[in-house]
């Protein structure tokens, strides 16, 4: 096989050639590698490729396959880490000036279960500082550029991995999510990305401020690659208070599920949101598609309200405690979008952010008595198409003004409820960029929207859908 087809090869596909001794993980590294080469310049997904220690971990990955030794799930699969997750001996920067230089003495917890599942860590892919925009752009290293047209952004905060897998810079990107930023930028890219159920892929250690509402979760081409990446990192550990329980079973096997006979709810706006109609138009059609695999699916128009200003508050204020005193000594070194949104914390209360999460609380109950007689909810991803790199976010969508986040509001409710949720691309316009279809389970049902994501793939693949990079 080529070293440019061994690039664009799944995950799951890549375990098995290598296993079967029909390919080394040198080889498929190398083949990452040269393509990263070729290509990272011209997006900047990566701000950091550890090519030399890629090349070791396949090396040791091959001895192991030679020797017979047991193989994890993952084993020689190329595998990128965004750069707000701790990797041991690599330097972690989260894109700011202030951790230039920082190499962490231990991994993040998903990071440690993936060395174990025999992955090879390419390097780190660029996110805003400390993750705060879902965007990808930061005072270090730069702006990320969608594939699919590089004068457009990939969205964020995971974008350089989205743009990575998107653009073949190998097939798994591990990222996280504290109001979309897997989902959002999988969209932005035609990917598949995956925010896990709250707690269900412990975090320890972490960048403060996205309590309550950060999930690490994977990207992919693949929906059963990104399957495959959570059976590896998912599961309870006593580090993190607030992971979930073991279950029994595998994310895997459950995308051989199907989705016959669930029932499916569909609003394209959540009873509040502006949408183009671009957008609106591709995933009407792809949500009719789970009609077709055997669904029941009914339109429906939520009447929760728009929990936009209790997240912007709650977040807001958690970085101000977590950042304020460093925005006060370094704010010269700093993203001025990151500054701005510190300060606003400041002027939250002790008493508001306890109101506000009250109110979260409220609202999940809502959204919980909504959704009883639904196994599925569907929304688009994101209400407007890929926009302009370092331009403004759209503040006006079909005709009308729009809050701050009126370009993503379908995706931070979900953090504040903590379901998990799943984007797929519904469809390419006709100046080929992807719209991204949002498929929300039920409190902790990973597997109903792993199956279903699956079921869709198969019956709208994408996988070949390749941007001309």
């Amino acid at each position: 096989m080529s070293r440019d087809r061994l690039a664009w090869t799944s995950a799951l596909e890549l375990t098995r050639m290598i296993r079967a001794k029909e390919v080394t993980a040198l080889e498929v590294t190398d083949a990452v590698l040269e393509r990263i080469e070729a290509v990272n310049a011209a997006l900047n997904a990566f701000c950091l490729v550890t090519t030399d220690a890629a090349r070791a971990a396949a090396r040791e990955a091959d001895i192991a396959v030679m020797k017979g030794e047991p193989l994890g799930l993952l084993h020689g699969v190329p595998i990128s880490i965004k750069d707000v997750i701790f990797t041991r001996g690599i330097r972690t920067t989260a894109g700011s000036r202030l951790f230039a230089q920082t190499i962490p003495t231990e991994d993040s917890l998903a990071v440690a279960r993936l060395r174990v599942a025999g992955a090879v860590l390419l390097g780190k892919t660029n996110t805003p500082e400390l993750g705060h925009k879902a965007l990808t752009d930061n005072p270090l290293f730069g702006a990320t550029r969608n594939p699919w047209n590089r004068e457009l952004t990939p969205g964020g905060s995971t974008g350089g991995g989205a743009a990575a897998v998107a653009s073949g810079l190998g097939p798994l990107a591990l990222g996280t999510d504290g109001g979309g930023s897997v989902r959002i930028p999988a969209a932005f890219c035609g990917v598949f990305g995956f925010k896990p159920s709250y707690g269900r892929v412990p975090q320890h250690p972490a960048f403060p401020g996205w309590e309550h509402v950060s999930h690490i979760g994977p990207i992919a081409r693949a929906v059963r690659d990104a399957a495959a990446m959570l059976d590896a990192i998912a599961g309870d550990d006593a580090r993190d208070r607030e992971s979930l329980p073991d279950e029994a079973g595998s994310y895997l096997e459950a995308c051989d599920a199907g989705v016959e006979g669930l029932h499916v709810a569909w609003t394209p706006d959540l009873g509040y949101a502006r949408v183009d109609p671009v957008v609106r138009t591709l995933c009407e059609d792809a949500a009719a598609e789970f009609e077709s695999l055997g669904c029941y699916v009914e339109v429906v128009t939520p009447d929760w309200d728009n929990p936009e200003a209790d997240f912007s508050m709650m977040v807001s204020a958690q970085f101000h405690a977590a950042w304020g005193d460093e925005v006060d000594r370094n704010e010269a070194l700093m993203d001025p979008s990151l500054v701005k949104f510190v300060r606003r914390g400041a002027a939250v209360t002790a008493r508001d952010y306890l109101k506000a999460r009250t109110r979260v609380e409220q609202y999940w109950l809502e959204v919980r008595r909504f959704l009883e007689r639904f196994d599925l909810l569907l929304t688009p991803t994101a209400a407007v198409l890929p926009f302009a790199l370092g331009a403004p976010v759209p503040r006006d969508i079909d005709g009308e003004r729009v809050s701050v986040l009126g370009w993503m509001p379908f995706t931070y409710p979900f953090n504040l409820t903590g379901q998990p949720a799943a984007s797929v691309p519904a469809g390419w316009t006709e100046d080929g960029l992807p719209v991204g279809l949002q498929i929300v389970g039920q409190r902790r049902a990973d597997r109903t929207v792993l199956g279903a994501a699956a079921a869709y793939e198969a019956a709208r693949p994408w996988i070949d859908r390749r941007p001309a990079v």
